[in-house]
This record gives structure tokens, C-alpha cells and sequence, in this order.
């Protein structure tokens, strides 16, 4: 009888888990009365902790304050509450959002595709592309691809790419030098962020 009392504990405890990370995903932050939890250890708004009280008492003394009760440790025994101003809160997080995303660059790779009987005008082309995608701080892949029987003239197309990367000169790093794979030669470049 006691293990099958003990194992039906531990299917409910387990459910209950379950909720309230679904609540917890689903709503964001557990503040108020959306809180779950019977009892809650409570950290005043200036950091000092008050102990563990009923969620009642909790939030009877939090609106006393002037504040809202946000769970900030939903997982620890017992779960960790704090007195904040939550629209305030809020506000931080999504400005500190916004901050991050504003300082951060994305680095996309562009391909440029040569060819290994390219002309010099193309090629000149070509060029002008790439160096507009490095400039903008991506990375570039340059892609040469043999057609029919040209494979037997590997060289060529080797020449041309390595012709290719010789023009940018220092304003750039080879990341992934020219190799053959299959009927296509590719490698990578990068923008030189060292350049004087």
C-alpha cells in the first residue's frame, strides 16, 4: 500500500512540475496571484529575505508596499519570490532587449559564382559584388563549377579563383582555402578586421 501511496505522490508532484513550467513558458513571469505555490521565500525589494511566508501573507505585504510579488526561482525549495515594480521590470528586460539587438550583426554568408572560362569584364563584375559584401562585413563564398569536360582543365579554374582572391589584397582573410570538391572548386572569405 505505502509504495503505491508513494508513487502516486510522485505522479502528482511530477503533474504539478509540468503545470507550472506550461504556466511559466506559456505567461512569462509568475507574478501575483497567478503564483502557484503555497508558500514562497520572499526577498524584500531592497534584498533583504523576510523568510518563508503563505502566499497570502506574501502578497498581503507586498501590496502594503505598493508592489507585485514576482517568482524569480520557480525551481528551488522553496521557490524564491521577490517585491518588485513589475511594469518596471519589464520594461528593464525588454529595454536590455533591445540594446543587444541593436549592438548585434548578424554575419551572413553571399556567394559569388565564377566560371572557369569567365571573361574579364565578368570577372571585373564579380569583383565589385564581392567587395560590396565585404565591405558590409559578410562572408564570401566563392563557388567555380566545371561543366562537361572543362574538369579536365582544373588548373584553369584554379588560376581563376586564386586570381579572384589576389585582388582584394589585405582587406580580406582566406578562411577555407581553394579545394576541389567533386565538379566544384569552392573557398571562403572573410572581411580582415586586423587591416592597419
Amino acid at each position: 500500500m505505502y509504495p503505491l501511496f508513494l508513487f502516486i505522490s510522485l505522479v502528482i508532484i511530477t503533474w504539478e512540475v509540468k503545470i507550472i513550467n506550461r504556466r511559466i513558458q506559456s505567461k512569462g513571469d509568475l507574478v501575483n496571484d497567478s503564483i502557484p505555490f503555497n508558500e514562497v521565500l520572499v526577498i524584500a525589494d531592497d534584498g533583504e529575505k523576510l523568510g518563508v511566508l503563505s502566499l497570502a501573507n506574501a502578497l498581503e505585504k507586498t501590496s502594503a508596499k505598493g508592489l507585485d510579488l514576482v517568482v524569480v526561482n520557480p525551481n528551488a525549495t522553496p521557490p524564491v519570490a521577490r517585491m518588485m515594480d513589475y511594469s518596471k521590470h519589464r520594461f528593464d528586460q525588454q529595454k536590455r532587449k533591445r540594446e543587444m539587438k541593436k549592438n548585434q550583426k548578424t554575419i551572413q554568408v553571399k556567394e559569388v559564382r565564377l566560371s572557369p572560362v569567365i571573361e574579364e569584364h565578368d570577372l571585373n563584375t564579380k569583383f565589385r559584388q564581392a567587395k560590396r559584401f565585404i565591405e558590409s562585413g559578410d562572408k564570401v563564398k566563392i563557388t567555380l563549377r566545371f561543366r562537361g569536360r572543362m574538369i579536365t582543365h582544373s588548373d584553369q579554374g584554379f588560376a581563376v579563383v586564386n586570381e579572384f582572391i589576389e585582388r582584394f589584397g589585405d582587406t580580406i582573410k582566406v578562411d577555407s582555402k581553394p579545394k576541389l570538391e567533386g565538379r566544384v572548386i569552392n573557398a571562403l572569405i572573410v572581411p580582415n578586421t586586423k587591416k592597419k
